[in-house]
């Protein structure tokens, strides 16, 4: 039987999984490493340490399934978006990539919408220019570290650099591609008009491939280093939310995705490229031929929990190490012990800035209405809430593009909380599906490898063999009723506190 290796290069942790043909995960491995903060704001990560937990998860499946390199067909790559990894002549890695929520190039932006203006932008890429974007880091390496610029001979996004050390082949893929702000999203190919504005040799952009598509082989040193076969192929793969997407099914109209990661993610496919100028939304090709999607991105949505639980839920995590249980679980126990709307207490998710609806790279976030009444219970409440409430501005958005909208698939690490499901179907006001893979990008991602190794005839006959709905969350008409109003509270407290947020962020 031939298995499918799916890789995802977290900005957390490295996750690899072994999938049979059906579907079926036969083991799963997970690597985590440290993020990078060397200043308020910005984020980075050595790539080598990408690498080491790639070979250490691969070698992590072989143990616990008993399998070994020879049973693979085909290896799939997915990671981090954004991520600037800059290479010399010689493919040395130049300085730590600067990642997706690097809020840095605050002032790269505004210089690219004085130089090409907002309307060519979103005519030569179909987005706008923000600071998680892969082109601006590029405008900030320039001019803040000029030797590390000029010795650049190749670019490369997170797990692209992985590609390379699989496969010697540098390359990448269309929906990887559409989050640098140098590809030409309608035409599904690098932008020469945007390369020549900012001065970018198009020699140092790897080729682009659809993501079913086999890009390389595992060479000789990379097989002997994690134990796969040398000659397997490796395919296109695509950017964390395209294959999550993938991962989950949402290949088809009418179905959208929210993963709850570290950041957050409205996803939607569409048929054709969905352009809008000014809109915050992200306009990308999906790792499905021939097909684009639409998504909006918060960037601290699951990282907003994983926050309160490494500052404020000691008391959790010490009772979770002594009972074997998990510390989410716990301090989610905590607020479902208390009713919709924390009793009048809301939270902003802006711990990272903002991306979608407010690119922001200055807004910050906060408890709003706190009173002596409000215990631990209250601020977890408000925090599963207020990332909700995130997301619902990126699912209006959508909407208001034309996306249809039936179901709302949930996937994540915040898809295992039948409390937080039950939260965002009351104010999404739709239902809200988990669905039999769990492994999100990974997952999506040994899909697109059975594509390109022939098992499957497409990347949507690839979902209907694997994927099938397993819990659904129905919005409770009361509980809903009661979010709306909050949420017409929430929606106004950004613009209301915006200056706020910029003359603390000029305070740091």
């Amino acid at each position: 039987m031939p298995y499918l290796l799916g890789i995802d290069i977290g900005t957390s942790g490295t996750k690899a999984v072994l999938v049979e043909e059906s579907g079926r995960v036969v083991a799963s491995s997970y690597v985590e490493y440290p993020l990078s903060q060397p200043r308020p704001g910005w984020a980075e990560q050595e790539p080598e340490q990408w690498w080491q937990a790639v070979v250490a998860a691969v070698k992590g499946l072989w143990a616990k399934s008993g399998l070994d390199g020879r049973e693979v067909a085909g290896v799939g790559l997915s990671g981090q978006m954004h991520g600037a990894v800059v290479l010399d002549a010689g493919y040395r890695v130049l300085r730590p990539a600067i990642l997706w929520c690097d809020q840095r190039t605050g002032a790269e932006c505004t210089w690219m919408y004085e130089k090409i203006g907002a309307e060519k932008l979103y005519q030569w890429t179909g987005n706008p220019a923000l600071p998680g974007f892969t082109a601006p880091k590029l405008v900030w390496l320039k001019k803040h570290e000029a030797e590390v610029y000029k010795q650049i001979c190749h670019i490369l996004l997170p797990k692209d650099y992985i590609r390379f050390r699989l496969t010697e082949v540098l390359a990448t893929e269309v929906s990887d591609a559409s989050g640098t702000l140098l590809l030409d999203v309608a035409r599904r190919r690098w932008s020469e008009e945007m390369l020549a504005a900012l001065d970018i040799s198009g020699e140092w952009l790897p080729p682009v491939y659809e993501s079913p598509e086999v890009t390389g082989c595992i060479n000789p040193e990379a097989a002997a280093a994690t134990g796969l076969m040398a000659g397997t192929p490796v395919v296109g793969g695509g950017g964390d939310q395209a294959a999550g997407a993938v991962g989950t099914g949402i290949v088809e109209e009418g179905i959208l995705s929210a993963a709850l990661g570290t950041s957050g993610v409205v996803f939607a496919m569409t048929n054709r490229p969905i352009i809008q100028p000014g809109s915050t939304l992200h306009a990308f090709c999906h790792a499905v031929p021939g097909k684009w999607h639409l998504m909006g991105v918060m960037l601290a949505a699951g990282g907003s929990l994983q926050w309160f639980r490494n500052q404020l839920g000691d008391e959790e995590m010490r009772e979770a190490a002594a009972t074997g249980t998990d510390p989410y679980e716990l301090l989610t126990a905590r607020a479902a012990a208390v009713g919709p709307g924390a009793e009048g207490l809301l939270f902003l998710p802006y711990l990272l800035g903002e991306r979608t609806p407010y690119p922001d790279p200055a807004a910050r976030g906060g408890f709003i209405g706190l009173t002596m009444r409000h215990n631990k219970g209250h601020l977890v409440r408000a925090v599963l809430e207020g990332v909700a409430f995130g997301l619902r501005d990126s699912l209006e958005l959508l909407q208001q593009a034309g996306v249809k909208t039936a179901e709302i698939r949930l996937s994540g690490g915040g898809a295992r909380s039948p409390l937080w499901r039950q939260i965002l179907a009351n104010v999404f006001k739709y239902p809200v599906t988990t669905v039999n893979s769990t492994d999100g990008p990974a997952f999506g991602a040994a899909l697109l490898a059975g594509v390109g190794a022939g098992i499957y005839s497409s990347v949507e006959a690839a979902c209907r063999a694997t994927i099938k709905v397993t819990s659904r969350a129905i919005p409770v008409a009361a509980e809903a009723k009661t979010y709306e109003r909050l949420y017409t509270v929430y929606k106004s407290l950004y613009p209301l506190l915006r200056t706020t947020m910029h003359d603390l962020t000029g305070l740091a």
